[in-house]
């Protein structure tokens, strides 16, 4: 018996939604289609953060329950009208990823069961200089969104030092995302070294709050800045991503002064869309005006201690430290143990 299913018109394309009642969220009983028309009521603002860009894709198709399918390329078989653009990985590989220009590819992408969508920080004219810098503040355990918070409002006061403006959203979780648009002249690898350069800052003015610690075990209770999050092929959820939690959890973007006293578990998927309708997308200006980061590269140049490690999951990348877990490296060395 075929699957019981919806048609939505999208921009005046038809995008088809099946098995709509589905329960996708069951902490609030939502479904497979609230997802879809969420996306579409907040269509404007997603595609702001997601247009042009190689976008992953974090899948669940039988609800947020369930183990995630992390989709780096497009599916064979997707309408004609979808774009894709072509990224290289670390590895040198290459994939065919969503180059997300218009609210229907987001749509369609719902019903296939994709919960948030995770961009690159670069444009399909350009996928090799990225747009923007990715201020991304995690707390640890032992500490929480208050002191994410707090961590955010050392950020700005560091950009308005540089000139920069910085756009903070809830991650959707305990964290926050400050998110700078930024020329488009330097690598993956010079925009993760001003990131780099940020987060030290940040934590040399801050150093009871923050850790630029790589390693778990050398954090503490503190909120890492992840400068990683701007190396190649690494993404963070855009904004207007809803998460994968029972909840249905948004990213939310805020304005700073919002962000004052904003609490994270206000934004959902059934409370962002009347909030869109009343304000509008509160980052519409982050086009507006592009940064140079020089000012952050050169901090990172006078810094003696130069790069930090890279993920796992990485080939070893020129001037990188030594990848290794400081409770497994030996005390002469630094190498691993043989334990």
């Amino acid at each position: 018996m075929a699957s019981p299913f919806i048609e939505l018109n999208v921009g005046g394309r038809t995008v088809k939604v099946t098995n709509p009642d589905k329960i996708y969220f069951p902490g609030i009983g939502a479904t497979k289609r609230e997802l879809v028309e969420y996306y579409v009521s907040v269509g404007e603002g997603a595609l702001r953060a997601l247009r042009d860009r190689p976008t992953y894709l974090k899948r669940h198709p039988d609800g947020v329950l369930t183990e995630a399918i992390y989709q780096k390329r497009v599916p064979p078989r997707h309408p004609d009208w979808l774009r894709t653009v072509t990224v290289r990985f670390p590895s040198g590989r290459s994939a065919d990823a969503l180059r997300v220009t218009e609210v229907a590819a987001i749509a369609y992408c719902a019903n296939l069961g994709t919960i948030d969508f995770h961009p690159w920080p670069t444009r399909a004219d350009d996928v090799e200089h990225p747009d923007e810098l990715r201020i991304d503040l995690d707390p640890q355990p032992g500490t929480d969104f208050e002191d994410a918070r707090a961590t955010a409002f050392a950020v700005r006061e560091i950009l308005d030092e540089l000139g920069m403006r910085g756009f903070p959203k809830t991650s959707g979780t305990r964290g926050i995302h400050i998110n700078v648009r930024i020329e488009r002249r330097w690598s993956f690898t010079e925009v993760r070294q001003s990131a780099i350069a940020l987060a030290r800052e940040v934590e040399r003015r801050r150093p009871d709050l923050t850790t630029t610690a790589w390693w778990k075990e050398e954090r503490g209770e503190k909120v890492f800045i992840d400068y990683n999050q701007n190396a190649r092929d690494r993404t963070i959820a855009s904004a207007y991503s809803v998460r994968a939690r029972p909840n249905a959890p948004v990213s939310t973007p805020l304005t700073w002064d919002e962000l004052s006293d904003a609490d994270p578990r206000d934004f959902d998927i059934r409370t962002v869309p009347a909030r869109f309708a009343e304000l509008g997308d509160v980052h519409a200006e982050i086009d507006d005006r592009a940064f140079s980061i020089e000012p952050l590269l050169e901090w990172y140049a006078e810094d003696e201690r130069g790069d930090m490690p890279y993920p796992p999951n990485y080939p070893k990348m020129p001037g990188e430290p030594r990848r290794v877990q400081p409770s497994k490296a030996r005390p002469d060395t630094g190498e691993p143990g043989s334990s």
